[in-house]
């Protein structure tokens, strides 16, 4: 594997996500992608349990996508 730029190692490791040799930034972005949509998903049964107001919800996914952001940057910028 190339080797990955620390802050998106640490952002992976934020998300209980462990850099592995044999991943590649491909393999790790889908692992990531994974466990974002485990996320919409658990947020998305909140708001139908009315946990969370529907008025509300839009800012729930976008904080939501903040904390995922890695996932918006292109993956040559993943690399060292």
């Amino acid at each position: 594997m190339t080797a990955l730029r620390p802050r998106v190692a640490d952002a992976l490791r934020a998300h209980g996500i462990e850099p592995a040799e044999t991943d590649t930034p491909e393999s790790l972005r889908e692992r990531l992608n994974d466990v974002y949509l485990d996320e919409v998903r658990r947020l998305k049964g909140r708001q139908v349990q009315g946990e969370i107001a529907l008025r509300d919800y839009a800012g729930h996914v976008e904080a939501l996508r903040e904390r995922f952001s890695l996932l918006g940057l292109p993956l040559q910028h993943w690399r060292e």
